[in-house]
């Protein structure tokens, strides 16, 4: 007690400590301050974590849901709205591997696009109709529903046209795809790598006919035979003269004969066939452009030789 009395009798004792109370008081005030707002910054952290977690996991279920919905439709256009029949459904298939669609629900893909179509020339068609026919005219509701059926058969026109053009190529590139084969075959490699290497080889100028090949080498190494995975060449380039080749390896394959002069032999007819081919072109030629000539070309030309006599006589008299 009397120690303290002593302190508060002493005024420098008395500034010190009230000095040190002041710093101490401080410096705790400080110390709670940042250790509170350290606090919130990490809850603030930690509920934007969480919002961008959810957000993702929405993001990522939106995504799911329309993936399964587009799968559902996908499927049910595919169930109910494809061709009647095994025979039909093989033939549309085959139809869609020669245009190049090796997506398993490419007939799905068509036939939306299809019904697209028809809706979206149909709506065109009753968009412009008021502008070209007149008004109260007989002809709108027939115009809009032909060309429905114009826009529903479309996407069956440009699969044929797209089929036409690959089977054009691959009726080009046949033929070197043959010459190589041999080269390959004289150089002792097997017809697997043979069908590989050409394959790479025509890349750049039969790019379908050499992904079809890759697929044939590909199927070859997942176990088919040979005489399979050509078969299946066949079917998807859709020409004769691949799957008489395959004919011609299974059978040279069974009886033992040489492969190498079976392949040379059947790559000198591939070549006789493509210069029977552009003969045939060269000499149906003069027949073509008969039809234009007699009605362009000859018209022309009458007009401008009798046109002056015919000037001369009307208005000279002789």
């Amino acid at each position: 007690m009397d120690s303290i009395l002593d302190l508060l009798d002493n005024p420098a004792a008395m500034m010190s400590v009230l000095v040190f109370a002041a710093v101490a008081t401080l410096a705790f005030g400080i110390m709670a301050t940042v250790r509170v707002r350290s606090d919130v910054k990490r809850r603030a952290a930690g509920l934007a974590n969480e919002a961008s977690q959810s957000a993702d996991s929405a993001s990522r279920s939106l995504r799911h849901a329309s993936i399964k919905a587009t799968q559902r439709l996908l499927d049910y256009t595919n169930r109910h709205f494809s061709p009647g029949g095994d025979g039909e459904q093989r033939r549309l298939r085959r139809r869609l591997i020669q245009a190049g669609f090796l997506d398993p629900r490419a007939g799905a893909f068509y036939f939306l696009a299809r019904v697209a179509m028809a809706i979206v020339v149909a709506v065109l068609a009753l968009a412009i109709a008021p502008f070209v026919l007149a008004d109260g005219s007989a002809m709108f509701w027939p115009t809009v529903w032909f060309s429905a059926i114009g826009g529903y058969l479309s996407p069956s026109v440009y699969l044929d046209r797209r089929i036409k053009a690959r089977r054009n190529e691959h009726r080009d590139g046949f033929p070197d795809f043959m010459d190589l084969l041999v080269v390959c075959a004289d150089a002792g490699l097997s017809m697997e790598a043979s069908l590989d290497r050409v394959g790479r080889e025509l890349a750049d100028s039969y790019p379908s006919l050499s992904a079809n090949l890759y697929m044939a080498t590909l199927e070859m190494r997942a176990g088919r035979t040979m005489s399979e995975a050509l078969e299946q060449l066949g079917d998807r380039l859709g020409l004769e003269e691949a799957r008489a080749f395959a004919t011609l390896l299974q059978q040279s394959e069974e009886l033992g004969s040489s492969m190498t002069d079976a392949l040379r032999v059947y790559s000198d007819d591939m070549r006789h066939k493509r210069m029977s081919l552009a003969e045939e072109k060269a000499y149906s030629l003069p027949a073509k452009l008969s039809v234009p000539l007699m009605i362009c070309i000859f018209p022309v030309i009458i007009i401008v030789i009798l046109l002056p006599v015919y000037v001369r006589f009307r208005y000279m008299g002789f």
